[in-house]
């Protein structure tokens, strides 16, 4: 395990102060390469607060080219990025902000012909896709590849956030069995709204990687910024998941 320089624990030394993080945590963080599916509203600012609080590597993934309506709610793009590609724009304010991270960007949005290759080349995934299609995928890539999962979703004024740990709780297709067929690809979105999924998805991410704090492992966070209410429901594993079941009969007599 590569160790902290002088220069990280001077930049990192405030929340290295945290209890139960300390330089460990912190050298945990450098040492961990994360994938980030998207880099818009919510992925944008999952990738921008792991870059301020040290991680070691980025795997980002997004395809096309900014336009105006992004420019409400993805914060690592600005106005003189309009036309140009999300993935590459987000590794370059990702540099100017952290310099000693190691960074891929990815122009494509997660399919069936990168994602596996792509969760193989990281430690821990950040699910901030819109689409339902690319939740499955890293979903089935992260149970056969035994790779902790943060799925992290917002619509409205709504959001929620889980943490997937293969072999230990349900996975994303236990809490969706079937495609909701009424998701709509474009929807209604405030800038922190998503924003605050993602500081959240980020929190238990660093928590799982430093073994910091309580997890939201087999528990989903909902939360409604209209009424200013949260709650935590306790998501249930379906033993007859096409993806993860076969992961527990393992461990029967």
């Amino acid at each position: 395990m590569s160790a902290l320089t002088t220069e990280e624990k001077s930049t990192y030394e405030w929340q290295m102060w945290t209890p139960g993080f300390g330089e460990a945590g912190q050298e945990k963080l450098k040492n961990a390469t994360a994938l980030v599916s998207r880099v818009g509203g919510l992925g944008g600012v999952v990738a921008y607060e792991l870059a301020a609080a040290g991680i070691g590597g980025l795997v980002i993934a997004h395809g096309g080219n900014l336009k105006h309506s992004d420019l409400n709610r993805q914060l690592l793009m600005t106005h003189d990025g309009l036309g140009t590609p999300r993935a590459e724009m987000a590794k370059r304010r990702l540099l100017d902000l952290n310099p000693r991270l190691s960074i891929e960007a990815v122009s494509e949005n997660i399919s069936e012909n990168n994602v596996d290759a792509l969760v193989g080349k990281v430690d821990i995934v950040f699910d901030c896709a819109p689409l339902f299609q690319e939740r499955y995928l890293m979903n089935e890539a992260c149970v056969k590849q035994g790779k902790p999962l943060i799925d992290c979703a917002m619509y409205n004024m709504e959001g929620q956030v889980t943490t997937i740990i293969p072999g230990e709780t349900p996975c994303l297709r236990c809490l969706y069995p079937e495609f909701p067929q009424a998701w709509k690809r474009e929807f209604p979105v405030f800038g922190a709204v998503s924003g605050t999924a993602a500081c959240m998805g980020v929190m238990e991410g660093i928590k799982h990687l430093s073994g910091m704090g309580a997890s939201l492992k087999g528990k989903l966070l909902y939360y409604d910024l209209q009424e200013m209410t949260t709650r935590k429901i306790a998501v249930e594993r379906d033993p007859t998941c096409p993806v993860c079941s076969h992961l527990f009969a393992r461990t029967q007599p």
